[in-house]
């Protein structure tokens, strides 16, 4: 059994930070919100009471020991302040996905047996009801956002305000009993429940104790000289293992503030307003960036194009050379100064990435030209590699030793192992505490040492002691000449293109490679509208011939650049297809997190997978979709498929496989 006791120094739970962080900053912002385009903030004082205040009012409904509380919603004080208020109560915060369906949400309700639910709003209250039936163990719902709850029957429905006032009436009370509670956590009681991706099955619940969160944070927070004056942009799913770790475990360790904005349709504005100086996004994220910024090129005069396509050229060169501390020529700073002045910085700054001191990708590999563009603008953005079960880090990349083909070394207090078949292991700190209720599948992850199974297949470098993940181990197989096949190397150079938003390589066991492709609706839209091509829908816009010759140059050049690596020659895609709809989390073709289904996209989708090992020109086929409603629903299409050209080796393949 592990120590209960902290390391001398270190609280012994995030309540207890809570209380450093009071006495430390008291009157320093620890919260920032905008809401009616008004940024609201909250020291670290204010919002100690009030998480007070909560936590008081769930001692009044009757929050007992171990209870998981779920939390729903977008980014908001309120809710982070009900998760750590859950934790005062010796309660277990569960964040769920807010835009998951309702059927999504009924599982996590119903295995967690969570008897209150925290709910940011309408939406979220009204998914909660409609399962009710399912988890009829829900005893009370507390919801934030007040707008359209009026006329909804109030007998187990609390407003957070009024569960609030409760608290602080009950101070005398209850005051008493909430001390002895908070008295009661140490460094293994548990922190928080989170929920994985489920990209192979039945999501489950990731149990992390105390120990696991502030260590982990501590740890990481020093890697990268995290400070109590950073400011970090919290908008990514509160379910989401890196939120947690970024605006619970790092910025109560560090004492930083967490800005939340005002809405997904804000986003935008709202992080150029606040300049975060530590930022993390998925390659997603930056994917949509860049794809922005080129669009708008594209519309620029043609002296600004050619203008940001020169230095832009040049910075990619001096930028990266610059953040690492290399030598460069008094000629080459004067013009990425010059560069910087009339192109990179008004990008930086029109991006809201211009006092960025850290910046971290993760959650799926990006693509290397991707990584370097923003590198070349001088953002310091390094990759990590991490897990829920870890809680989060496992490797970072130290300052200087920066590369798109690694994600960096392990992490402070972690331990890396490869086993004979490539797959990475590890152990540190951060390992989770067990798969709630599941103790089968925690027995096969986790051994009685403490590794950690990761999934990924991958190798440490010589010399350098850089992690480089090949793909996920269950993806990485054989070509039918034996050959390697690993997608995900190949997806990631597709959706490097602003007109490719999604690709899935197929091939293993195969004599050669073929791909779906899911085209950008907004990139590939505003490249309709300046070549006068006119379109009704996303359907007909994909399937228009134009845009498949577009999306053939793309693979070609994919597979010039795939064929220039030894090991990877034969992951070349012989042919492609773009599919007729986007693949979407709420037809089960995606994560939450937007990780590829692959089990299922070839189960649904296997009518176009034949067809293109077949040879086949066209193919009809009819997909079953789900609407915002929830309602189903059908749309079928005849989807053209296409050869494209291939390189060495890989074209000698095909033409023994015909």
């Amino acid at each position: 059994m592990a120590q209960t006791d902290a390391p001398a120094g270190v609280p012994n739970s995030v309540p207890a930070l809570l209380a450093r962080n009071v006495a430390n900053f008291g009157s320093k912002p620890a919260y920032r919100e905008k809401e009616f385009g008004i940024w609201q903030s909250w020291s670290w004082a204010e919002a100690a009471e009030e998480i007070e205040a909560i936590a008081l009012g769930l001692l009044a409904l009757g929050v007992d020991r171990g209870d998981h509380v779920a939390i729903i919603g977008r980014n908001r004080p309120a809710l982070y302040w009900s998760m750590v208020a859950a934790q005062k109560v010796g309660a277990v915060p569960v964040p769920l996905y807010q835009d998951a369906v309702a059927e999504e949400m009924a599982y996590v309700l119903e295995h967690c047996f969570a008897r209150f639910v925290i709910c940011g709003d309408q939406e979220q209250v009204d998914k909660v009801l409609e399962v009710q039936e399912r988890v009829p163990q829900i005893e009370h719902i507390i919801y934030q956002d007040s707008r359209g709850l009026r006329k909804y029957d109030h007998s187990k429905l609390h407003s957070l305000t009024s569960v609030q006032a409760e608290g602080r009436g009950a101070q005398e009370r209850l005051g008493q009993e909430l001390a002895a509670r908070q008295a009661e956590l140490d460094f293994n009681s548990t922190c928080v429940m989170l929920y994985t991706s489920g990209t192979t099955g039945k999501p489950k619940g990731v149990v992390l104790s105390n120990r696991n969160i502030i260590m982990t944070a501590k740890a990481s927070s020093e890697f990268d000289g995290l400070r109590a004056d950073d400011e970090v942009l919290a908008y990514l799913p509160m379910a989401w293992v890196g939120d947690f770790i970024f605006s619970i475990g790092q910025a109560y360790w560090t004492g930083f503030c967490v800005n939340c904005p005002e809405s997904a349709e804000t986003m935008m504005t709202d992080l150029r307003e606040i300049g975060p100086t530590y930022y993390f996004a998925p390659p997603r994220v930056f994917e949509t960036l860049l794809t922005q910024v080129m669009i708008r090129m594209e519309d620029a005069g043609a002296f600004k194009r050619k203008m940001f396509h020169h230095f832009l050229e040049h910075a990619k060169t001096v930028g990266p050379q610059l953040l690492d501390g290399k030598q460069v020529g008094l000629v080459d700073r004067l013009k990425y100064a010059l560069g910087n002045f009339l192109v990179i910085g008004p990008l930086k700054n029109t991006l809201g990435l211009t006092r960025i001191r850290v910046g971290y990708t993760a959650g799926e590999a990006i693509g290397p030209e991707i990584f370097d563009f923003y590198r070349a603008l001088g953002i310091n953005l390094k990759q990590l590699y991490g897990q829920t079960e870890a809680s989060v880090f496992i490797t970072q990349q130290p300052d200087h030793e920066v590369r798109p083909d690694t994600v960096g070394v392990p992490s402070p207090g972690v331990e890396l192992r490869i086993a004979e078949n490539g797959e990475v292991f590890y152990r540190s700190p951060g390992v989770f505490v067990e798969y709630y209720k599941n103790s089968e599948a925690t027995a096969s992850t986790k051994d009685p040492e403490g590794w950690v199974a990761t999934g990924d297949a991958g190798f440490i470098e010589e010399g350098t002691g850089h992690l480089r993940i090949i793909d996920r181990a269950k993806d990485v197989g054989k070509m039918a000449d034996g050959s390697l096949f690993a997608p995900k190397y190949v997806e990631n150079k597709l959706k490097f293109f602003p007109n490719i938003l999604e690709a899935v390589v197929f091939g293993n066991g195969r004599d050669f490679c073929t791909a779906f492709i899911n085209i950008d609706l907004t990139a590939v839209g505003n490249w309709a509208e300046r070549n006068n091509i006119a379109y009704g829908s996303y359907q007909e816009l994909a399937g228009h011939e134009r845009v498949l010759a577009m999306i053939q140059s793309h693979v070609e050049e994919v597979n010039r650049s795939v064929a220039a690596d030894e090991m990877l020659s034969g992951c070349q895609v012989h042919r492609f297809l773009v599919l007729h709809k986007e693949l979407d989390a709420d037809d089960g073709e995606l994560t939450r997190t937007r990780k590829v289904r692959r089990r299922i996209i070839e189960e649904k989708f296997a009518d176009l997978i034949d067809a293109l090992y077949s040879g086949k020109a066209q193919q009809y086929t009819e997909t079953e979709v789900t609407y915002e409603d929830g309602r189903k629903g059908k749309i079928s299409a005849t989807l053209e498929l296409r050869d494209a050209m291939v390189v060495g080796a890989a074209a000698e393949t095909r033409v023994a496989a015909e």
